[in-house]
């Protein structure tokens, strides 16, 4: 945490919205004829960060990870197993009943698949009206009105509020997802892949509505992917989990230029270049993801890594400042 707190000062001129310290997540294993519980799974250990207000974050990693889940707890749409999660100061793990209800105004999710977070029965300008109704926000010709904000801010007409989500392609349906979470005009989003099922051409349309949207509403933003390229394009810094750990932590230019982490490296040596003159070097990871129900000792990438040690068998790395606003946690980078 001192770490962060003197990242902090240097950035005085940034002010947090949102801080995460020491989040825990771990889901039960059920088995026997009592189905007890006999294992857990470690999805989220440990996990620390801050994100700056109008920035955006970019999460990183494998799938399984446990970054879906680091951002799903920071909603407490799945509760966490312990830790600390503030937003504009306050400890949303404190927070009960109306209290977390009113909260949730200011932090919105937009889910991967946007066609099974939509009612297929129900309008989608009524999926829309849905939060300010729960919120009892204006009269019914209010929330038209926002509604048809909204979908003009993502690009959609007027008439479509009236047509249901078979009727529209993924990338429209995304839209409507963004503008469903921008409908309660919340301060936070999470963006959980939100352009990983579709097609490239519109996966840029999708990164440059949320961008001008962040613009215009002073949008913050934890962007959760698994492509780098995606990534660099909208992210201002950018952290990497590994089997439920972030193992780096740096701005957008330092990461991509410099990365200190092994694991963070094999992943930059897999972007694609658009030059067929230019080749890079590739780092092929050996073997398979460890179990999170059990964990390696030490270094949890160790099993994997080419340039491992006795050390990161045996002890974890801290995850420590490095360099100037770049943290890594790693024997070797040290």
């Amino acid at each position: 945490m001192e770490m962060m707190q003197e990242n902090n000062k240097s950035n005085g001129t940034k002010e947090e919205l949102i801080r995460v310290e020491n989040l825990y997540k771990y889901f039960p294993v059920h088995g026997g004829v009592f189905q007890r519980v006999i294992a857990w799974v470690k999805a989220v250990e440990d996990v620390s960060f801050f994100i700056y207000k109008g920035e955006t974050l970019g999460l990183v990693g494998e799938s399984g990870c446990g970054k879906t889940t680091v951002g799903r707890a920071m909603l407490r749409l799945v509760e966490p197993t312990k830790g600390s999660i503030k937003f504009e100061g306050t400890d949303l793990l404190n927070l009960k009943g109306r209290e977390m209800k009113a909260m949730r105004r200011n932090m919105q999710i937009i889910f991967q698949d946007p066609y099974a977070s939509l009612d297929p029965r129900v309008p989608i300008g009524e999926s829309i009206a849905e939060g300010l109704k729960i919120h009892n926000i204006g009269t019914a010709k209010d929330r038209f009105d926002i509604v048809q904000e909204m979908l003009c801010k993502v690009g959609m007409e007027d008439y479509h509020a009236r047509r249901y989500p078979h009727e529209f392609s993924g990338g429209q349906r995304q839209r409507i997802g963004i503008a469903r979470a921008l409908a309660l005009r919340p301060k936070f989003i999470i963006a959980d892949e939100p352009v990983s099922a579709l097609d490239v051409s519109i996966q840029a349309q999708v990164l440059n509505i949320l961008k001008d949207l962040q613009k215009d509403f002073g949008l913050t933003y934890l962007f959760v992917a698994h492509n780098l390229s995606v990534v660099e394009h909208i992210s201002d810094r950018v952290a990497v989990m590994y089997l439920g750990k972030i193992v780096e932590l740096a701005s957008r230019e330092d990461l991509y230029r410099e990365p200190l982490h092994p694991y963070t490296k094999a992943l930059m040596s897999a972007i694609p270049i658009p030059d067929p003159t230019i080749t890079r070097d590739r780092i092929i990871l050996q073997g398979d993801v460890p179990s999170p129900l059990n964990p390696p000792l030490g270094c949890r990438f160790h099993p994997r890594c080419a340039v491992a040690i006795d050390r990161c068998k045996v002890d974890e790395p801290v995850f420590e400042e490095i360099l100037p606003g770049h943290s890594c946690a790693c024997w070797i980078a040290k």
